[in-house]
């Protein structure tokens, strides 16, 4: 299975442009799945919900989904893509899975960063995995990687890949963080995350780049640079992170002692 993550700069609020960038980018390639980033299609640094609310779309009807949709029929591939969702009076920071035969899923950020926390609704759907035709990826956002119940609760409901999509601003944290997810579950990671900044409402962010693609064990397959747009792609075997066995005697799942563990 090739698996590959796409780093970018997006332009805020051009939405049409950003999501051109992000397809043209995955047409330079083959993979099977892909991984973009956080808010990929609107940018991340808002400064009202009545902004974010003026960006965000309705999934799957939405322009970003569609056009995602419709790159995922030609290319015979599963995107995995963070966007702006606006549902009813709601908006989440949430993340879309399309494939060939349409909308597969989607997850909603259940750990909101920052001012995050002043724009966006918490995301209120179960951590669930997906499948793909035999082969189940769960889904978290950005800072979502800070709380390994995340990681931990996708796993071990069965999800072989993570597929994070990210912006992340604290430099090195989150490659470092998403080595340590795989490797205490034996799960493959993807983080996509962007590049360049953001100054906007008296703030300003630097995204520190770096995408990766880290294997069971938490070796880096492959990392980009921090700052370039860069497609990455990946050969794997996702029947590896099925077997959770350190040593001949300890295995990660059944040696766990969740009665001690408390809330």
């Amino acid at each position: 299975m090739r698996v590959g993550y796409v780093q970018f700069e997006p332009r805020f609020g051009e939405v049409k442009r950003n999501i051109g960038r992000a397809i043209e980018m995955m047409g330079s390639e083959r993979a099977d799945l892909w991984v973009l980033p956080e808010l990929f299609s609107t940018g991340y640094l808002f400064v009202s919900r009545e902004e974010l609310m003026g960006l965000a779309e309705p999934v799957p009807e939405g322009p970003t989904t569609q056009a995602l949709l419709d790159f995922s029929r030609k290319a015979n591939a599963t995107v995995v893509a963070g966007l702006a969702e606006r549902a009813g009076d709601k908006v989440y920071n949430a993340a879309v899975i399309v494939g060939p035969a349409g909308l597969i899923g989607r997850y909603r950020k259940i750990h909101l960063f920052g001012k995050e926390k002043l724009w966006f609704d918490p995301g209120d759907l179960p951590l669930e995995p997906m499948d793909l035709g035999g082969v189940k990826i769960g889904v978290m956002i950005c800072f979502d990687h800070f709380f390994p119940e995340t990681a931990r609760t996708l796993a071990l409901r069965g999800a072989q890949i993570l597929c994070h999509p990210a912006n992340l601003v604290l430099p090195g944290m989150g490659q470092l963080s998403m080595r340590v997810r795989a490797m205490e579950n034996r799960v493959f990671a993807v983080t996509a995350n962007r590049i360049g900044g953001e100054a906007r409402g008296g703030e300003e962010l630097r995204f520190t780049g770096e995408s990766q693609i880290v294997a069971p064990e938490g070796a880096v397959l492959l990392r980009a640079s921090p700052e370039g747009e860069e497609v990455g792609v990946v050969e794997i075997d996702p029947e590896k992170a099925l077997d959770k066995r350190v040593t001949r005697y300890n295995d990660l799942f059944a040696d766990r002692r969740p009665e001690f563990y408390g809330a």
